[in-house]
């Protein structure tokens, strides 16, 4: 892969990292140099990876937390491991349980979307699979940041500003834990404020001494089980102490000579594979990247897939998922033909049944991580374990309530998960982790870099400074306002819902790390939020 580091297309924007003996890239500086911190320690990617996940825990309550879910790809020797840290729902929790509640959908808070947090286990299982530092010098930096407190940075202090707000909307005994926890005096904390969280530190504390499963069966599971019976949730301990982490085979596309790979269903990374395998079939190069006719074709490729995901992914434990249909290149080379000049409606093809962070590490000896983890919306379910500092995800809105659905609550099963991190491959050998957060955002992000990356040359920090769009399941087109105007208008030509957007945050914040033909790596961080790559 040649990539002209000199080239800087978009403006105002960071400059790529070079590094030989590792990288860690992140949403918030802190948690990167936390990683850098146990890299430079004798660490590997693996521990540095949990070394930043449980700072980020810590540092970026606003998107991910300890009673969230996680998931991984890790490049080892010559192999790339998946691994699937989400829970599935706890055995209360039903399609009856809801309607006799007189819900005919999840709601977003409180306890009725929360299922069993993963993330604690997943770092476990990663260390003891893979970690060569104790996993309490892997914890400590996260530990202090929650004892003495860290200062918050901009993007995530406007984020949080707008969680407590949303918070004080709330009422019952559930919600009473958050305010004591995520605020200061009942406010966000301001820019530049420090922040302690005397429970969270309690938390990781007991994690670092005990390891994981402290988390699902001993002290901090009895606090969730009781918390939980005292305030009408469903969550049980039992339902903790079922819970597994899953090794899963990763699933991949070729597109324009490379593999990308993404962790398989109940993830929505499928989405990514179908889009780029759609898009293989089309010269993109013959357009101009900021073009309304490569916008086009990408944004029709990503309807396109979309359509068949929403269909058809699920739990693949629970339901019949068809993942081999679903990539099958014959069948996306024959979607492709959907496709034309003008904005389009697509249903799903007929097949058989079947608030987040995201960070990459690497290190010296050529092992890579792509990693993510969230409470999913904002601070999640708005349900904080008191004296704890867990926040507990919401990610039972993932399911639905539709008869027949794969994707149908049930007890025991895994909802649909918007968080997936990706991974670059070319002939066998890794290139390296990639991803971008932010919901239904993600494999959309993940298409902008990789076609940003092959089809266009832009080095890391430029295909992620690169001007985003994001398509709603409503119709809606969302561009970014530093979308060119010709684009924008062509767009609009085009019959696109074209929406130019203003929000901060709605376009997804990634990371990229890749290695190159010397071995050194090249990394970029997302410039719309506060992050930091840092090398060695």
């Amino acid at each position: 892969m040649e990539l002209n580091l000199h080239y800087f297309p978009y403006p105002g924007r960071r400059i790529p990292v070079v590094a030989e003996r590792g990288v860690v890239a992140s949403s918030h500086p802190l948690a990167s140099q936390a990683g850098m911190q146990i890299l430079q320690a004798g660490g590997n990617a693996v521990d540095a990876a949990i070394a930043t996940a449980a700072a980020l825990t810590v540092l970026e309550p606003t998107s991910n937390g300890l009673g969230g879910d996680g998931f991984a790809l890790i490049w080892a020797g010559d192999q790339l491991y998946g691994i699937n840290g989400s829970g599935a729902a706890p055995d209360r929790l039903s399609v009856d349980a809801l309607a006799a509640a007189s819900y005919t959908e999840i709601p977003t808070h409180g306890w009725w979307p929360v299922t069993v947090p993963g993330v604690v286990r997943l770092w476990g299982d990663m260390h003891d699979r893979f970690g060569r530092l104790p996993l309490d010098q892997l914890l400590a930096p996260a530990i202090t940041y929650a004892a003495e407190g860290a200062p918050t940075p901009p993007m995530v202090a406007y984020f949080w500003a707008r969680g407590v707000e949303a918070a004080r909307t709330r009422h019952g005994p559930e919600f009473a834990g958050f305010l004591p926890t995520f605020s200061i005096d009942g406010r966000a904390p301001r820019p530049g404020e420090r922040f302690v969280s005397p429970g969270h530190a309690r938390t990781l504390r007991l994690i670092a001494r005990h390891g994981a499963d402290v988390f699902y069966q001993g002290e901090i599971a009895e606090a969730i089980d009781r918390f939980a019976r005292e305030t009408g949730g469903l969550l049980r301990a039992e339902d903790l102490a079922h819970h597994r982490s899953e090794w899963v085979t990763p699933i991949s596309m070729q597109y324009r000579g490379y593999t990308v790979h993404e962790i398989p269903p109940n993830g929505q990374g499928i989405a990514a594979l179908m889009a780029l395998g759609i898009l293989d079939q089309f010269d993109l190069v013959r357009y101009p990247r900021d073009s309304a006719a490569a916008f086009h074709y990408q944004i029709e490729a990503m309807k396109l897939a979309f359509a068949d995901t929403f269909a058809y992914v699920a739990d693949p434990r629970k339901a019949a998922v068809p993942v081999a249909d679903m990539l099958n290149r014959e069948r996306l080379a024959a979607r492709s033909h959907l496709i034309g000049e003008r904005a389009n409606t697509f249903q799903p093809d007929n097949l058989p049944r079947g608030g987040t962070v995201y960070f990459a590490t690497a290190d010296r000896d050529g092992m890579m991580v792509s990693m993510i983890q969230s409470t999913y919306m904002g601070f999640g379910s708005g349900v904080v374990i008191p004296g704890y500092g867990i926040a507990m995800h919401n990610r039972g809105c993932g399911f639905v309530m539709t008869p027949g659905h794969p994707n149908q609550v049930a007890p025991g099963k895994r909802p649909f998960h918007t968080i997936v991190p990706g991974f670059l491959s070319k002939d066998g050998l890794p290139i390296g982790p990639f991803g971008v957060m932010g919901a239904h955002m993600q494999p959309q992000g993940h298409v902008q870099v990789i076609v940003n990356t092959l089809d266009y040359g832009l080095h890391p920090q430029a295909a992620l400074d690169a001007p985003r769009w994001r398509w709603e399941r409503d119709g809606t087109l969302r561009l970014e306002l530093e979308t060119p105007r010709h684009v924008i208008e062509g767009l609009a030509a085009r019959g696109h819902q074209v929406v130019v957007e203003s929000e901060l945050g709605g376009f997804g914040r990634g990371q990229i790390i890749w290695r190159l033909a010397s071995g050194c790596y090249v990394a970029g961080t997302e410039p719309r939020c506060d992050g930091l790559a840092i090398g060695w």
